[in-house]
């Protein structure tokens, strides 16, 4: 079925419009379960036998110049963040030239090995030339477009980061196809043994698109106070570390935070997604035992960090899988269309840093630096240092402890590569925390910095873990358009039976804590 916008309305009317005229099907696949079973570990497991599909990647993506982050022949971005089954979600697609496109949505996962499944197909559309934002107030970028579809989502599609391929359909044979990603979460409000934050603040906060308007490029320094990004904008290439053409409109999804997806749901665990913009309520999170930051988790409202800390309090498991977490201050806001938490503002840091840290980093900085929130470290076990970045090996410090039962790691035995780019030092000063690996990494490849990664208990026999890194889900899996990173002259290996094993005690305590 072909959802397309109704002939007569505007952007506005649009979006007000009832989910009763949204047109949505599943043209190909079939259904999958209804999340209704009070035991829903059987869920994921049920998902995962259904046929996936290996052809899901882009094939072909053009970007409008060489080094650029831009890919203008076709690019689209959705309404929201995150969307509950049942609810309606607009997708925005702009092509340059006009060309007729579709739009095949997968949700990804394992799927036997083929990492996606195609939920539907929509379309064909007849595409046009979108307008660019101008640049507004605190550098803001916001795009205006008028819908292109519109998505009920299914109430048997379960929870899972879903990706939307965009591909033209060229006039005639001898004329090339080209493809981006638009990305979305489908959320749930069943209780789960694990709650999956995708880490999509800072997708955007490092989103250049179009070209050089991410939180990183104000004139006045990187880490600037007052600026702001909308999620109202296509994902352009991902732009830091290292170049992935699957970026080009999933933001980081594929690249820091999909082994871990895959992996879990490979092996059966009971695990919902969710956005970042979710976890504002404490309820989001004690409904599930465990809850898990994965990859680049660096922006975050103050909000989410109380609510976090209520979780555990509350008995809730967390596993910081991730590095440079919560380091960055950044409210949100709505859309100037009235719709909720579609623009964050980096207005300070957290408190972690030391003033001698943040002296060191005066050019980063800048002169108007601010700590906004409390010390980040509390909820970790550790916390962003200076240097922030780097490359290292993760290193066992506490062989005898039970993290690394059947590890048959000895004390400095180290996993190559694991730490990286960004990480986690100066464990807090809280009572019983551990730390269980640590060592060095160098920033440029020479410069040193010291991580730790960490384990504090809980006050309701729960348990905090801290790894330390970014590339800690490297060690997980590679699975169908993963692309492993590197950078400052260092690299994870990919798959690692110690950091798997490591994971799942991990998992194993925490559900026996519940």
């Amino acid at each position: 079925m072909n959802p397309r916008k109704p002939v007569g309305l505007g952007r506005r009317q649009f979006l007000k419009a009832s989910a009763a005229t949204a047109l949505a099907g599943a043209v190909h696949g079939a259904a999958a379960p209804a999340a209704t079973s009070p035991k829903m570990a059987t869920l994921v497991a049920d998902e995962n036998r259904r046929p996936g599909t290996s052809d899901w990647q882009l094939t072909r993506a053009r970007l409008d110049k060489q080094a650029g982050v831009r890919a203008s022949a076709i690019e689209g971005y959705c309404s929201k963040q995150s969307v509950l089954a049942g609810e309606s979600l607009h997708i925005f697609a702009s092509t340059n030239p006009a060309s007729k496109f579709t739009i095949e949505i997968f949700r990804t996962g394992f799927y036997g090995g083929r990492g996606a499944r195609l939920m539907t197909t929509l379309g064909p559309f007849d595409g046009k030339k979108q307008p660019d934002p101008t640049l507004g107030d605190k550098r803001l970028m916001e795009c205006q477009w008028d819908p292109s579809a519109t998505l009920t989502i299914p109430t048997d599609w379960p929870s899972g980061v879903y990706l939307g391929r965009l591909t033209t359909l060229p006039e005639a044979a001898d004329k090339p196809y080209w493809q981006s990603y638009v990305v979305f979460i489908v959320r749930d409000t069943r209780k789960a043994d694990i709650l999956f934050q995708c880490s999509d603040n800072t997708w955007q906060a490092y989103n250049k698109w179009p070209e050089s308007t991410s939180l990183y490029t104000d004139p006045r320094g990187a880490h600037a106070r007052g600026v702001a990004a909308s999620f109202d904008r296509p994902y352009g290439k991902y732009a830091q570390i290292y170049e992935n053409p699957q970026s080009i409109g999933s933001g980081e999804w594929l690249c820091f935070e999909f082994p871990l997806a895959y992996w879990l749901e490979e092996h059966g665990y009971d695990v919902t997604y969710c956005s970042n913009s979710d976890c504002l309520d404490p309820a989001q999170i004690t409904r599930c035992q465990t809850f898990i930051s994965a990859g680049h988790d660096e922006y975050w409202d103050v909000r989410q960090y109380d609510a976090v800390k209520t979780a555990i309090d509350s008995g809730v498991n967390a596993l910081w899988l991730s590095g440079n977490s919560c380091f960055a201050v950044s409210p949100f806001s709505p859309s100037s269309d009235g719709r909720e938490k579609r623009i964050i503002e980096r207005i300070g840091h957290y408190s972690g840093l030391t003033d001698a840290e943040v002296a060191k980093e005066e050019k980063v900085f800048t002169k108007d630096y601010q700590r906004a929130g409390p010390d980040e470290s509390l909820i970790i076990g550790a916390r962003s240092v200076v240097p922030f970045n780097g490359g290292g090996d993760w290193t066992c410090t506490r062989p005898e402890h039970w993290i690394f039962e059947g590890t048959g790691m000895k004390k400095g035995d180290s996993i190559p590569g694991l730490v990286g780019w960004e990480h986690h030092g100066a464990p807090a000063s809280i009572p019983g925390n551990e730390v269980v690996a640590e060592g060095l990494v160098w920033a440029g490849g020479v410069n040193p910095s010291r991580y730790t990664a960490t384990l504090f208990p809980g006050p309701r026999k729960n348990f905090v873990f801290n790894a330390a890194t970014i590339f800690w889900v490297q060690g997980l899996s590679s699975p169908p358009g993963h692309m492993p990173p590197w950078s400052h002259w260092s690299r994870p290996h990919g798959p690692d039976e110690r950091v798997q094993r490591i994971t799942q005690n991990l998992l194993k305590k925490a559900s026996q804590n519940a």
